[in-house]
């Protein structure tokens, strides 16, 4: 379940310490069929929970330029936002966009070819857009943001592992501001990251952050 839905899990008034690890489920990313990677073929679904109306599909063959742009923009930030945007359009014309390669490829031929990463795919951030948008990702950790540390008791902990920078400011700037109001006490300053040895044993780690706070 998500986890704006923590409420009705606990049963008791009041809890020690919470741990929330926003990171995708390593078994829904292997799963082809699920779209939330592109290292093979598959819809473009990317839902989380499967009984959410729209795909990725969905969106990417009826938004505008404009809300193309946007999406690409505000939840992946994208540099090639409207060169993507653009290529996805004309692509959509000739046939609808369904599956991972086909995005993959059209990003790959949006993005000046000296600008690609050896490191990073360069549709990486397209699908980070997309996924977002889709589970409404970032509208549901505001919310939990928001209500989560309520349900503390004096002296419990919340900590919170994010995987990209839109999570990780978010994440940060709502604790500092909990903080400046007396409710919350910053027990990390900085967030942790991996190791570099827990990076080659686990590269999934390697954008992770971790930051903590305790209810004062």
């Amino acid at each position: 379940e998500n986890f704006i839905h923590l409420s009705d899990f606990i049963r008791a008034e009041s809890v020690d310490g919470m741990l929330l690890d926003l990171g995708l489920s390593s078994i829904q990313v292997e799963k082809a069929e699920r779209g939330f990677s592109f290292k093979g073929e598959g819809p473009l679904d990317m839902r989380m929970d499967q009984r959410l109306n729209h795909t990725a599909a969905d969106l990417i063959n009826r938004l505008s330029l404009e809300e193309l742009e946007d999406t690409l923009s505000r939840y992946g930030e994208e540099r090639w936002t409207k060169r993507i945007a653009r290529a996805i359009v004309q692509e959509r014309e000739r046939e609808p966009v369904r599956t991972t390669q086909t995005l993959r490829k059209i990003v790959h031929g949006a993005i000046p070819r000296r600008f690609h990463s050896r490191r990073i795919d360069p549709a990486t951030r397209t699908f980070q857009a997309f996924r977002i948008r889709v589970n409404e990702e970032l509208d549901n950790l505001g919310k939990i943001l928001e209500t989560g540390w309520k349900v503390l008791k004096r002296g419990g902990r919340i900590c919170i592992i994010s995987f990209h920078s839109l999570e990780d400011r978010m994440v940060k700037e709502t604790f500092r501001r909990l903080e400046k109001q007396g409710e919350m006490r910053l027990l990390t300053k900085k967030p942790v990251t991996p190791s570099e040895e827990e990076q080659r044993k686990n590269p999934r780690s390697r954008s992770a952050k971790l930051r903590c706070a305790e209810r004062v």
